[in-house]
């Protein structure tokens, strides 16, 4: 009779044991802050809290997820830019010079898409045995994707483009480089922590 209350005792511990620690899970009030934090250490923190905090439930508390999700969300914003310039280059009444220009930015982000889509990729792959190189070459990808958002934005500078036009595109550029920006710091920061 004593074994089985010892026994009945020791379930009941493993039991408690168990439970509480499902319930020390994250929750949404953590990951918003945890978010918050992280994008306190960013150049644009304001646009990396709206932009990641509606992925709040995917983030929890992972620099690593984080850092994912930011480069999703640049991802998303440079495919769709580069959509909408590809249909304005198409547009009639625009001089030669802004048709060129359109073009040469929907290239620059043609590369630039590609690049953060290569970032993920490698993000996703990150191993433990060549951490340093592959967080190298994930700051490599998201660099180069800075460098084309900054030459497509150049396309626009000058007095020779459409006042509206070139704010249209320039703001849209504008906040993709924010973005990249944001999530060049978030990877920056998963190396740091996790590195």
């Amino acid at each position: 009779m004593a074994d089985l209350t010892s026994k009945s005792l020791i379930l009941i511990a493993i039991s408690f044991f168990i439970n509480s620690s499902s319930a020390a899970t994250v929750t949404p009030q953590s990951s918003i802050e945890f978010i918050r934090t992280s994008c306190s250490t960013t150049t644009y923190p304001r646009l990396c809290y709206t932009s990641l905090s509606i992925h709040s439930r995917t983030i929890h508390t992972s620099p690593k997820l984080i850092a994912n999700a930011a480069l999703n969300v640049t991802l998303s914003s440079a495919k769709s830019t580069s959509t909408m310039m590809s249909k304005l280059s198409q547009s009639h009444g625009l001089k030669p010079k802004e048709v060129s220009a359109m073009k040469d930015c929907v290239e620059e982000l043609s590369d630039a898409v590609y690049e953060l889509r290569e970032s993920i990729d490698e993000m996703d792959h990150v191993k433990r045995s060549d951490f340093e190189v592959m967080i190298s070459d994930v700051r490599t990808w998201v660099s180069a994707a800075m460098t084309d958002e900054s030459t497509c934005s150049d396309g626009f500078a000058g007095n020779a483009m459409n006042g509206n036009l070139k704010r249209a595109v320039r703001g849209r550029i504008m906040n993709i480089a924010q973005l990249t920006s944001n999530a060049l710091a978030l990877v920056n920061n998963y190396a740091l922590l996790d590195g």
